[in-house]
């Protein structure tokens, strides 16, 4: 099928053995072997980006001051969705009407960070 993702037995390994490592507690840094030998199978497997911006973008930083209190209340809070623990840079425009999507490496809801 044309488009579709062949990533391959040892691929498929890896992504399993990042994954429990992951959850174990273990972090992105201590894991980077790994996530360059992901990357090595994705791009051998045709998906150009490799692991794309995943590994390039830094993780929003949590925010560090609170609101001015002359801050109108009346206005909602604006924020975005980011990784539950901060591990990539994945980030997402909140849906209002639907649940939040999670983070299927550690089975948790994307956190929301307000916008400064």
């Amino acid at each position: 099928m044309p488009g579709s993702l062949e990533l391959g037995e040892r691929g498929l390994r890896l992504v399993e053995s990042l994954t429990a490592d992951l959850r174990a507690g273990r972090s992105p840094a201590e894991l980077e072997d790994v996530f360059d030998e992901l990357e090595e199978e994705l791009l051998a497997a045709g998906y150009s980006a490799g692991l794309g911006s995943y590994r390039t973008t830094p993780t929003p930083f949590p925010p560090g001051f609170q609101r001015l209190p002359v801050a109108g209340r009346a206005q909602p809070t604006l924020h975005f969705l980011a990784c539950p623990r901060g591990h990539c840079g994945r980030v997402e425009a909140p849906d209002d009407d639907g649940p939040y999507p999670g983070c299927r490496i550690f089975d948790q809801p994307l956190r929301t960070v307000p916008l400064r």
